[in-house]
């Protein structure tokens, strides 16, 4: 019976402070939101979620996270002022098929699969790839179920050579995001750790076929 009470005691520590911690971050969202919006207006257009990620990056540190924020606002408008961007506008970069999304993993992350050894310098130049990244990136986040804020890149490198090797290209992508690539010779078995065989590319020994991402 001691032990029993003990347990419930514990899990009501547990509860109680997990419920602290939701007010304290749902408190923080309410004021961070009244504060970029009075510095930029169009913060009103972006949902509780965006400002939660923002948050959650800098340990919910209000001044930090607003800081941030702002400064995404201000780079949105001007790397992507139509809101969104076309596959129309990347031929170069489309023509090299080498980026695709599909499928979910166990935990509902969204998945993208990228051959680095169909990347080479193109004549759209760094500006395009970068467009190239972005585009990528925000057909990702579009398909995150409500609650989901990552998501999971399988970086196929099979291939790859010094002729794949674009430093400038590397920079503009980890200048957006940093990506760590995995060299594991049990590819099939390590990804079924996280992924469903039904949600598996095919190309990994799973049942998905490929979609390119402008067709995503």
């Amino acid at each position: 019976m001691m032990n029993s009470n003990i347990i419930e005691s514990k899990e009501s520590v547990e509860e109680q402070g997990a419920r602290n911690a939701n007010e304290i971050e749902l408190t923080r969202i309410r004021l961070m939101r009244a504060f970029v919006e009075s510095q930029d207006p169009s913060s009103k257009d972006v949902d509780d979620l965006m400002i939660r990620r923002f948050l959650r990056a800098r340990d919910l540190d209000m001044e930090k996270a607003s800081s941030l924020f702002l400064k995404y606002l201000k780079w949105r408008r001007t790397f992507v002022p139509n809101g969104s961007i076309s596959a129309s506008e990347l031929p170069h970069e489309i023509a090299q098929n080498k980026m695709f999304l599909q499928g979910f993993d166990k935990k509902g992350r969204p998945i993208a699969v990228v051959f680095g050894a169909r990347h080479f310098q193109s004549e759209g130049g760094i500006e395009e790839f970068k467009r190239f990244v972005v585009l990528g990136l925000d057909k990702l986040c579009s398909r995150m179920p409500p609650g989901q804020e990552k998501f999971v890149f399988i970086g196929d490198l099979q291939g790859w050579g010094y002729s794949n090797s674009d430093v400038r290209g590397c920079l503009g992508a980890l200048s957006i995001l940093q990506i760590l690539f995995v060299d594991n010779k049990r590819i099939k078995s390590t990804l079924l750790e996280e992924i469903d065989e039904s949600q598996l590319p095919e190309i990994f020994g799973g049942q998905l076929p490929l979609v390119p991402v402008q067709d995503s």
